[in-house]
């Protein structure tokens, strides 16, 4: 086998373990990037509860799959209210 070949894989194995390590790490990173939206769309409980079933790997799988199936969310949207003077 020529050199170059060996290198080619030795350094395929090394980037392949090194991506298999961060990919939990990106999946974190994108739950606290909608955590706050959560928050604001179903209030502290509803959007903690619902960030944290979703960061759970199983179960946020089946969560999701269960809310599809049903048609509607596990913890609703709070009610939008009007702000005061917005002329509607």
């Amino acid at each position: 086998m020529l050199l170059s070949q060996r290198l080619g894989r030795y350094a395929s194995r090394r980037l392949t373990r090194r991506l298999t390590r961060t990919l939990p790490l990106l999946g974190g990173v994108i739950v606290f990037i909608t955590f706050g939206a959560a928050i604001r769309r179903k209030g502290m409980l509803g959007g903690t509860l619902h960030t944290t079933l979703d960061f759970v790997p199983f179960v946020g799988l089946v969560k999701n799959v269960a809310e599809w199936i049903r048609g509607r969310d596990f913890f609703p949207d709070k009610p939008l209210t009007r702000r005061p003077g917005s002329g509607d």
